[in-house]
């Protein structure tokens, strides 16, 4: 029992599941007495609505053969638009604020995530376009408040942080949510920029705010290359799991600099063992190509572009020479974390940027050799964190524990596999793990899907809708089987 008064996020989630009857197990769902009713709140109740989206929701659904997939998809697709954001036009320009949903802030993270599905619909729905810009002007003064801070609060002038954050030792400012370095946290914005600007051709949010941001990026990734120092960010939290805060006076563990970013926790919010995340860096090579980019084509700022590509180079170089580690059954596959000592921790992440995803975020190709072999790692019982029940198969993490497979790691692996077999046996798992609630939850035990955890989790569900899109747009024969 935690004797502290500090109350982490893990005790606020079981605490809201107790509530809410979310870790409980939930009674017995009857498919034939429900009817597949919407599990939507109603339109006078939603929190945005376009018409583009609803549009998609009647053309997919009514595609689809199966009807309670066809269910789950009208629930989980619009879920963030209709419980997350708040949107509001200033003179600043649109302002928007997406929540996680049971959790009252906004990851830069999961923010980007939950609206990225509906970049496909902005232009056709000029007031989607408006609200997704307002998630990147929203983002822009995020990042230039701290650029180390993982998740904010709706209010940034507020100097109330999140519960469990209130006693962390490290350097809080207002606004700030929670304060775990991840390298993550700076590559999604950019990337729901680009997408957004490359649709849209719209670069009004791309000022000389954003510039500064994408100026802090730079920095930022450069400090925490820590060739000269540990740099400026330390984090250390009371803390029941070892997870939830950092060794060597919060600066991490041991590492030697080899040019590769060094980040303090995963995607998960957990803490690194080995400071250099992988898939994390790769997603950085990626997101320094687009600020390249635009910084180039938009803004003209040579300099900092020149900075940006610079930068690109040596880590790319870096994980050139060091990401790839041998396992002892796997062979030759690339590592989950490194410290450039020689150690390597070899696993996978349910949460993204993870191995698995790195082919869905663009670093790499689905069939590209080394993917494949670090594929047919975290998918096996090799991985510590794979797990195989009577209920599905799947990835979870220490974020949760043992036996706790994330929908998350069902639907990445249904996006990074070009095998309709194994897409469809994805989906047979998405539809029967959901418990009866119609929506898809942060993780689910492995033989009992009515014991779960998290029953409002906007970025699981709008990445359902996402992979539901995606095969109608690739394979829609699959969603037409019955």
């Amino acid at each position: 029992m935690n004797s502290s008064p500090f109350v982490s996020r893990r005790s606020f989630l079981r605490s809201a599941a107790a509530t809410l009857g979310t870790a409980a197990i939930v009674p017995a769902f009857s498919l034939a007495q429900s009817g597949f009713a919407s599990k939507r709140p109603a339109p006078s109740a939603r929190r945005f609505r376009s018409k583009a989206v609803d549009a998609a929701i009647e053309s997919v659904a009514g595609r689809m053969k199966d009807p309670e997939l066809a269910w789950l998809f009208s629930n989980c697709l619009p879920n963030t638009l209709d419980t997350t954001v708040t949107f509001t036009n200033s003179a600043r320009g649109p302002d928007t604020v997406v929540v996680t949903g049971d959790i009252p802030a906004m990851w830069l993270r999961d923010s980007s995530a939950q609206v990225w599905p509906y970049l496909p619909f902005l232009t056709a729905d000029a007031d989607l376009a408006r609200l997704i810009e307002g998630v990147i002007r929203r983002q822009t003064r995020c990042i230039l408040t701290d650029p180390y801070a993982n998740a904010f609060m709706p209010d940034l002038s507020s100097a109330e942080p999140l519960s469990w954050s209130k006693t962390d030792h490290t350097e809080m400012k207002p606004g700030v949510g929670e304060r775990k370095w991840e390298v993550d946290s700076l590559c999604y914005p950019v990337r729901l920029a680009h997408e957004y600007w490359r649709i849209t051709h719209d670069t009004r949010p791309f000022n000389a705010e954003w510039a500064r941001a994408m100026h802090s990026i730079l920095e930022t990734f450069t400090a925490q290359q820590r060739k000269t120092s540990r740099g400026p960010y330390h984090f250390q939290r009371e803390a029941f799991s070892p997870y939830d805060t950092l060794s060597e006076d919060g600066y991490g563990n041991p590492s030697r600099p080899i040019g590769l970013i060094h980040s303090g926790f995963r995607p998960s919010d957990d803490a690194c063992i080995y400071p250099l995340n992988i898939p994390g860096n790769f997603f950085a090579v990626k997101t320094l190509e687009r600020i390249e980019e635009m910084l180039t084509e938009i803004l003209h700022d040579t300099t900092a572009a020149n900075q940006a590509s610079r930068l690109r180079t040596e880590i790319k170089a870096a994980l050139d020479a060091h990401a790839r580690v041998h396992h002892s059954t796997a062979g030759e596959i690339w590592g989950y974390e490194i410290d450039g000592f020689g150690n390597a921790n070899c696993m996978d992440d349910a949460n993204v940027p993870s191995l698995l995803a790195m082919p869905y975020l663009g670093s790499c190709t689905k069939d590209d050799p080394l993917y494949q072999a670090t594929r047919r790692f975290v998918l096996s019982e090799a991985n510590p964190y794979f797990f195989r029940g009577s209920a599905a198969e799947g990835i979870g993490g220490p974020h949760i524990g043992q036996d706790m497979i994330w929908p998350i790691s069902i639907i990445m692996r249904a996006l990074t596999t070009g095998d309709e077999n194994e897409q469809s046996q994805c989906l047979a798992w998405l539809k029967t793990t959901h418990a009866g609630t119609g929506f898809m939850h942060e993780s689910f035990n492995k033989n009992d899907p009515t014991k779960f955890t998290r029953e409002w989790f906007a970025w699981a569900n709008t990445l359902f809708g996402e992979l539901i899109l995606t095969i109608d747009k690739t394979n829609p024969k699959l969603l037409e089987k019955g």
